[in-house]
């Protein structure tokens, strides 16, 4: 009774801290105090759940690193050029019959290589609803497909911090992974071009405007060497070099090119690494090329480290053995899946947050995948198949309240998520049908 009193305050409270725009480590820091007490009940002494805090928020900190990563790169690509080199040659490709749709590839391109939702609904997102409403576009299509296009990369890009997260918790490799990924990604992916095209002729622009690449050309300097950073991160990729050095060694040559290309100052850059890039407030690309920085991260950081936390509690204190109870049933892989997807859904919804949703979900399924000698590279297929993209199905939840937050939409645009629900519904119907036939040929 007491972990159902502890997981319902604390769901209730993550849910206002949401709507009333309170930050989530509050309600995450009075979560932690409840499941503390709860674990009290239990017979467990303070020392040892400070220990099992300790050790859960521990798990958070390989994660953590790359959010540092993240929160500096995006700022030193914005400066070099890189980032409004993409959206410069990315606006130039569309074609104003199939906006939608191109809002959606192009933010899968710009996600795959920042490998941040935020960061691509801050970059790209931004400048695709400027131009849906100067062509007279629908915004809540235009906003779920560049979310869906943001979340192509976070779950997949080598620079994702959901991805590394993925690969820390069930000890794979991201590399691997992300080509499993791929492989189970494609047609979903085939399925929301399909879908996007058909939004794109029910809502076409009205008229094509070239302000936002005339203000770029004004304000950078763009050539083939903007593009160095971005094709580092791919090449390192290919030859499968570690996320924390590829992105290091794409740090170094975007300083380099702000500085000797963009004409930035070392000091300058540094602050836009710790701070935020911004250019001056007259600029029109003012509130459109702008974010990042690792000061930006930490509050991110912070809600990961009390989420694991509180993950650390859970997990060995044993609270959730019940629900680990019915996981451990499954014994096809179709019924493994299909618990998963279930969880995510409830681990999302009451964890606010992908990471508490990961987290979570990871812990009350792992054994299942273990009784029937599942890898863990399908563990972590699973994971990003379902947890990672379910988060932003949910309204009050982190992942798809800040994107929404950040693109001026609101819950109107979930209907035009179609690559987030489609990817985990699709598989879940594969497997069914796989599975099913399995059984007929047995049967035979």
């Amino acid at each position: 009774m007491e972990l159902i009193i502890a997981s319902s305050i604390t769901f209730v409270l993550l849910i206002l801290s949401v709507y009333r725009g309170i930050f989530l480590a509050y309600p995450l820091m009075a979560g932690i105090l409840m499941f503390s007490f709860v674990a009290m009940k239990r017979g467990y002494k303070v020392a040892d759940i400070y220990k099992m805090g300790y050790r859960g928020g521990k798990k958070s900190l390989v994660v953590i690193k790359v959010f540092i990563l993240i929160g500096a790169i995006v700022p030193i690509w914005m400066a070099s050029g890189t980032v409004p080199a993409i959206v410069y040659y990315g606006i130039n490709l569309i074609i104003p019959n199939l906006f939608i749709l191109f809002a959606f590839l192009i933010s899968c391109f710009v996600s795959l290589m920042i490998g941040t939702s935020m960061g691509t609904c801050g970059v790209v997102g931004i400048a695709f609803m400027v131009m849906a409403k100067s062509g007279g576009v629908n915004l809540a299509a235009t906003a779920g497909a560049v979310i869906a296009g943001a979340y192509f990369g976070d779950r997949c890009s080598p620079m994702s911090s959901s991805a590394s997260f993925v690969a820390f918790l069930t000890d794979t490799n991201i590399y691997d992974n992300i080509r499993n990924m791929f492989k189970s990604g494609i047609i979903p992916f085939m399925l929301s071009v399909v879908f996007y095209a058909l939004v794109s002729y029910v809502f076409p622009m009205n008229i094509s405007t070239n302000t936002i690449n005339n203000e770029i050309l004004r304000a950078f300097n763009l050539n083939v060497v903007v593009f160095i950073p971005a094709i580092i991160i791919i090449m390192f990729s290919l030859f499968k070099v570690k996320v924390k050095i590829s992105m290091s060694v794409s740090i170094i040559a975007a300083l380099l090119i702000s500085i000797f290309v963009q004409g930035e100052s070392l000091s300058d850059c540094l602050r836009y690494m710790i701070y935020g890039f911004s250019l001056d407030k007259s600029d029109p690309l003012y509130t459109i090329i702008k974010g990042g920085g690792i000061i930006s991260m930490l509050r991110t950081s912070l809600i990961v480290f009390l989420a694991s936390i509180i993950a650390g509690i859970v997990e060995e204190t044993e609270m959730l053995n019940k629900i680990e109870d019915i996981t451990q049933r499954a014994d096809s892989r179709y019924g493994i899946f299909r618990n998963v997807f279930i969880t995510s859904i409830f681990t999302a919804a009451v964890g606010c947050s992908q990471t508490f949703a990961v987290m979570l979900t990871h812990l009350l399924n792992k054994k299942a995948y273990e009784k029937n000698n599942l890898d863990n590279l399908s563990l972590a297929m699973d994971l990003e198949n379902t947890a990672i993209l379910i988060a932003a199905l949910i309204p009050w939840n982190a992942a798809l309240l800040t994107p929404m937050t950040i693109l001026g939409s609101d819950i109107s645009c979930i209907p035009y998520l179609a690559y987030i629900y489609i990817l985990p519904v699709s598989n879940l119907l594969y497997l069914r049908f796989r599975n099913g036939r399995r059984v007929l040929t047995v049967q035979k």
